[in-house]
């Protein structure tokens, strides 16, 4: 199995940016699709981008507005969330998880086999 650690997160104002790590042991990362996903308080998990194993993404353009992107350093055993033009909105804890044995790109957060402790983030106004 692999163990997720994210970092990065903190209090930013509207408007500011913030670059999430997820860093991996155990296994490595480019053995797997990364994905990020975010849950703010009272709200279901919600899908925010996906990257596959030869580094093609998929994101929740309809959510973020392209605002998000998400990228991989395998040398670093090593997964980022660039955060840009942020807004309460934003405001959840940020998980970073890892789905084994697939290939194509996955946005439902069931599918995927394992998460990180999660790093918060809070954009205030």
């Amino acid at each position: 199995q692999v163990q997720l650690v994210e970092s990065g997160g903190g209090l930013v104002q509207t408007g500011g940016s913030l670059r999430l790590s997820c860093v991996g042991s155990g296994r490595t990362l480019s053995n797997y699709i990364m994905g990020w996903f975010r849950q703010a308080p009272g709200k279901e998990r919600e899908f925010v981008a996906t990257i596959s194993r030869g580094g093609g993404t998929k994101s929740s353009a309809a959510s973020l507005k392209g605002r998000f992107t998400i990228a991989r350093d395998n040398a670093k055993n090593t997964v980022y969330l660039q955060m840009d033009s942020l807004s309460p909105e934003d405001t959840a804890v940020y998980y970073c998880a890892a789905a084994i044995g697939r290939t194509t790109l996955e946005s439902r957060p069931n599918e995927y086999n394992y998460w990180g402790q999660g790093t918060q983030v809070t954009v205030s106004s």
